[in-house]
């Protein structure tokens, strides 16, 4: 049954990867996501990346470089989103308050303070651009 499993989810990875995703936006300002460009509008290829299961320290991690859970209210979380958006620093965010497996996970890692934020194997509390940028050498 496994190897079934495997097989299929092989098999799925090569026709998602051969076909790609493309990103527009409509006339209404709405934004739509195809495994087809479309005729009619202007279309951004988006870059996808496969993660397997025991690659990083997060099973909830998305296969982004950085990690990070988080609150809404957190003004070091908003400082760190900001930078991740300004410095275009791929990043995963796990609301620990609204998402229970993101508070688990969370839980696992030691966290004690928001945010908490993973590079790969390493992960900081709280958030400096300094501290982040030694933790991602």
């Amino acid at each position: 049954m496994k190897l079934i499993l495997v097989a299929l989810l092989l098999f799925y990875m090569q026709c998602v990867s051969a076909n790609g995703v493309y990103k527009w936006v409509d006339s209404t300002g709405k934004t739509h996501f195809s495994d087809r460009a479309p005729s009619d509008a202007a279309s951004k290829a988006v870059p996808l990346k496969v993660n397997s299961l025991g690659s990083g320290p997060s099973a909830l991690d998305s296969g982004a470089g950085v990690v990070m859970y988080s609150t809404d209210w957190c003004g070091y979380c908003k400082k760190a989103r900001a930078y991740f958006r300004a410095n275009n620093i791929t990043f995963t965010d796990h609301d620990i308050e609204k998402d229970s497996s993101a508070k688990r996970e969370y839980d696992r890692l030691g966290g004690r303070g928001v945010p908490l934020i993973l590079v790969g194997d390493k992960q900081m509390n709280g958030f400096s651009i300094g501290g982040f940028e030694r933790l991602r050498q």
